[in-house]
């Protein structure tokens, strides 16, 4: 579906803050403060990092995209809680240089006052994949946005949309303008300050660094980053401070979660809605096919041709046809003593039954499945699923349907066979008796279950279903039957039904996926109730709200 792959991304920018942020930070609301820098490329980051510790910690160039793998920079005292892994756990600790995106190296630097630590982030809006997610994944994991633009690109969409998400999300966000002419640096700012009020983020501290050259051990002068050292310096020393920080961004994200969920659960509803659609297509072929084998059972169809004929030459000639009706009180012995004389038409005749009911089951799925395969055709997310072998039914189903029609037949004979245990006319009828009887109830089968052709559709069967009547009635009477027809009958349907469920599934379980978790929707909505229950609760910025 056309929402599919927009929740695929909200969902795991979910899972992933979960794991980065939510659980470490809710388990240590002390821990020190992560300042996530980040921005465009080029913006210099790397070279503001670097400067307001005073060491060449971030790999900077005139290369792009120059960092890689994140740097995170702290205060000796707090690489304990940086560097095990409680914040960020699939990134890799290391304290050497690397180019690996799953790596962080983590650097101690005393400069740095203890309580907040700043993360080099590669750019929002590099040319490489990896390196976008792997900027989205640190912003949102930390307490507080160092966000970095220059005078020429402030204004690039980018950057707003990260900073709107940010704004929604409830971070605490601080920008930096850099490379700022200086003539310019007033209209610059203003002008910034104006965006950054029309979009409720004018309450955001701002940063101004003037365009200036870099020293010789490549950091920016102490009077470009003078005030912005001396921020970081209070926040360091004033632990309600960072406090204030921490529980804002961490109860913006906690609120950003019921809307996410949300709106993953109408993603989820119309997955399970559009799922449904397509089982019910598939539904309606498979049952059309299932009505036409019993219809096919009904209406005299399967007793053509070579059915009729080995059925007429297993029974006896036209003339003794004719006759049944007159002489009823024989037709046992006739029955006992034609099978014993003549093995070879009843062997014919199953084979001709096993025919004729092969090729119709063929015939139904071959039909359902044409039908399955264009009503998902005509549907967007349908169509995406199929491939060409779903168009006609499955390569053993020729197979199947030979071992389904012989294994029926099969249980019509034992079926057979124990209810004429206790019949001595029978019995004394010797197995090609039992195996008469078997015949003549499939045959019985292949027409209506009353045993009473109807219509010009049924002529040519007509006889045939009064000559099974007739045989069946001389053996067990009339209600045996009945009973012994029923019975066969829906047997078969049976063994029909699980045939075609397995031809339909085929289908279905393209569509299984989205039903391993039952009403997903339901299940996401009652989180986010909760989780914002317990917000409120928590009352992290006091309001309770």
């Amino acid at each position: 579906m056309p929402s599919a792959e927009e929740a695929r991304k909200v969902g795991a920018a979910l899972l992933a803050q979960l794991d980065d942020y939510l659980l470490p930070r809710l388990a240590r609301l002390d821990a020190p403060l992560l300042v996530v820098v980040g921005g465009s490329t080029g913006a210099g980051k790397s070279t503001l990092v670097n400067s307001l510790v005073q060491a060449p910690v971030s790999t900077a160039g005139v290369l792009r995209p120059t960092t890689r793998s994140p740097v995170l920079v702290a205060n000796p005292s707090d690489l304990n809680w940086f560097g095990r892994g409680g914040l960020l756990p699939g990134l890799v600790r290391t304290g050497e240089q690397s180019t690996d995106p799953n790596a962080l190296q983590v650097v101690a630097a005393p400069s740095i006052g203890p309580g907040v630590a700043l993360l080099d982030a590669p750019d929002i809006d590099s040319v490489v994949d990896q390196n976008r997610k792997l900027a989205a994944q640190l912003l949102a994991a930390a307490d507080l946005w160092l966000f970095v633009t220059t005078a020429a690109r402030y204004a690039d969409a980018v950057p707003w949309e990260l900073l709107t998400t940010a704004r929604l999300r409830g971070t605490v966000i601080a920008l930096v303008l850099d490379r700022v002419p200086v003539d310019a640096a007033a209209e610059v700012a203003a002008h910034l300050g104006e965006m950054l009020t029309a979009r409720d983020l004018g309450s955001a501290p701002l940063f101004v660094i003037p365009e200036t050259a870099l020293g010789g051990n490549g950091l920016l002068p102490e009077a470009a980053v003078g005030s912005m050292r001396q921020w970081f310096s209070q926040l360091s020393s004033d632990a309600n401070a960072r406090a204030a920080v921490v529980r804002q961004t961490l109860d913006g994200a906690l609120g950003a979660l019921a809307p996410a969920l949300h709106g993953l659960a109408e993603a989820a509803d119309e997955q399970m809605r559009t799922a449904q659609t397509l089982d019910e297509r598939v539904e309606a072929a498979y049952r059309n096919a299932r009505r036409t084998t019993e219809e096919g059972l009904q209406d005299g169809r399967l007793l053509r041709g070579e059915v009729l004929a080995r059925w007429q030459e297993f029974i006896g000639t036209g003339e003794f046809l004719r006759s049944l009706e007159s002489r009823i009180g024989h037709l046992r012995d006739r029955l006992v003593a034609a099978i014993s004389g003549r093995p070879a038409p009843g062997h014919n005749l199953q084979v001709a039954m096993e025919s004729q009911l092969v090729t119709l089951l063929r015939g139904v799925a071959a039909d359902a499945a044409e039908q399955a395969y264009a009503a998902w055709q005509s549907h967007p997310a349908g169509a995406a699923l199929l491939e060409p072998g779903l168009q006609r039914a499955s390569d053993d189903l020729p197979q199947l349907a030979d071992r389904l029609v012989r294994d029926w037949q099969q249980w019509v004979l034992d079926v057979v066979r124990r209810e004429a245990a206790d019949k001595r006319t029978v019995a004394r009828g010797a197995a090609y008796a039992v195996n008469g009887v078997g015949l003549a109830v499939m045959i019985a089968v292949f027409t209506t279950t009353a045993f009473i052709p109807t219509g010009l559709e049924v002529a040519a069967g007509a006889s045939s279903a009064v000559a099974a009547q007739k045989v069946l009635e001389a053996v067990f009477g009339d209600q045996a039957i009945r009973t012994l027809a029923t019975r066969a009958r829906t047997e078969l349907l049976a063994r029909v039904d699980d045939l075609l469920a397995a031809e339909a599934a085929r289908f279905t379980e393209r569509t299984a996926a989205v039903r391993l978790e039952a009403e997903p929707g339901a299940l996401l909505r009652r989180v986010a109730t909760e989780v914002e229950a317990a917000r409120k609760e928590l009352a992290l910025t006091g309001s309770g709200q």
